[in-house]
């Protein structure tokens, strides 16, 4: 079988309504090469006074992977970083020891009607790399490479596919593309990292002839090539890499290979010692049932 396990996820409001649909983690499957967490929101059409902005909140132990198909969002973090989001390009942000972040409708569409979709990834660090400095790395569409491979449209949004590189660094072998499938089009889908999983967002694809409905994350067998075809013209994502060398513990925002580590990154944010962003003086609390070691 090609096809080793099927995700259909569940919905999660994370606040004021905003729907996401959560894929990763799953009971199942915890991750896929470094991607310990995954949601895709939308296409979702935000009207004028619509409250979906995420107030500043911390993280450990990850990078947060950002990318967007349609829409724009205003990323501010306690490094000082302002960046504004927009579709095709990639947003990687380490908090690795600790950051805190905001996610936040750009000023300039608070009073006008727009469509936002994307997915956010969470990529586990290696556990030599928990701790780093935290960074910000914005990465423009323009940077990044486009081909043709088989029938498809590729983007090759985060490692190397198809003889092209992302210029995104990582701390592990990862693979994140951008398909654009035509109608009975084709693809040969190499076995590009030892994990791989093929998501449809905006139709069905068959994947070795069984069919993979929409918003379905299906877990490839490894090391085999498979034939990806649509009947329909469809966007799907791969996504995967190297599977992760030890367990990962995620309670809220963190990730961690330690227990007593998420502990005390709670104890850190209820004392507000995690940083702020500057000019913003919300925050998203701890949640009420709090972790135990």
């Amino acid at each position: 079988m090609s096809i080793e396990l099927l995700l259909t996820g569940h919905d999660r409001d994370l606040g004021g309504g905003f729907m996401v649909r959560r894929l990763l983690p799953a009971a199942s499957r915890r991750s896929i090469g470094p991607f310990v967490f995954f949601d895709h929101f939308g296409p979702t059409t935000e009207p004028p006074g619509a409250d979906h902005d995420v107030r500043p909140h911390p993280h450990i132990g990850l990078s947060t992977v950002t990318y967007l198909f349609e829409g724009a969002m205003v990323h501010r973090d306690s490094l000082g970083s302002v960046q504004k989001i927009e579709p095709g390009a990639i947003n990687w942000m380490t908090a690795g020891r600790g950051i805190v972040h905001s996610e936040r409708r750009p000023q300039e569409l608070r009073e006008q009607t727009f469509v936002n979709h994307g997915i956010q990834l969470w990529a586990a660090l290696p556990a030599l790399h928990e701790e780093v400095a935290p960074s910000f790395v914005h990465t423009p569409a323009s940077a990044l490479p486009r081909l043709k491979a088989g029938d498809a449209d590729v983007r090759v949004m985060i490692g190397e596919a198809f003889g092209a590189t992302s210029p995104v660094a990582t701390y592990s072998k990862t693979i994140y593309l951008d398909i654009a499938l035509p109608a009975n089009g084709r693809l040969t889908l190499p076995p590009l990292a030892p994990e791989l999983a093929v998501y449809p967002v905006d139709g069905e694809v068959l994947v070795d002839g069984a069919t993979v409905a929409m918003h379905t994350l299906a877990v490839l067998a490894p090391g085999a090539s498979v034939q990806l075809q649509a009947s329909a013209a469809v966007r799907l994502v791969v996504l995967g890499g190297d599977a992760l060398a030890e367990h990962r513990f995620i309670w809220w925002n963190f990730v961690s290979t330690r227990k007593e580590r998420i502990a005390q990154a709670a104890q850190d944010w209820e004392a507000q010692a995690m940083g702020q962003v500057p000019g913003e003086t919300e925050l998203i609390p701890l949640p009420e049932r709090r972790f135990v070691p």
